[in-house]
């Protein structure tokens, strides 16, 4: 059996993005917006302590019915750690959004990405979702 060996660097976000495929815009104040492929754009927010991920799917307004959040609510199980909810920011036009936050004290690389898999995952799982509802 050969010993493995643990490697830790450090490496500014926005250039560790680029190096594994995504292209990364800095929007200002913090605020990063991330793309990869044909994926819905991840928006970033920095702060000291944290960051906080965010994909818009769209006006809720749009959606909204009391099925629909409790479908919605349900399928929150099976995409953890990220989750479903409203950004309500601008009262005119509310969100639908998926969030999830990290601390940034001991982030290590694989857990990054892994936030940016589950995100792409709950996409795919709501996508039939939003679907039947923008047809209902």
């Amino acid at each position: 059996m050969t010993p493995l060996i643990k490697l830790q660097r450090e490496e500014e976000l926005p250039d560790f993005l680029q190096t594994h495929g995504f292209q990364v815009e800095d929007l200002g104040s913090n605020v990063f917006r991330v793309d990869r492929a044909d994926e819905l754009p991840v928006f970033l927010k920095l702060d000291e302590k944290q960051i906080y991920f965010e994909v818009d799917l769209g006006a809720a307004s749009q959606i909204a019915s009391l099925e629909f959040y409790t479908k919605l609510l349900d399928l929150n199980t099976e995409v953890l750690p990220v989750s479903f909810g409203l950004d309500s920011s601008n009262p005119d036009d509310i969100r639908l959004v998926i969030v999830e936050s990290r601390e940034t004290g001991d982030l290590c690389d694989q857990e990054l990405l892994a936030v940016f898999d589950a995100l792409e995952l709950a996409v795919d799982r709501v996508t039939p979702l939003l679907q039947d509802a923008l047809q209902a």
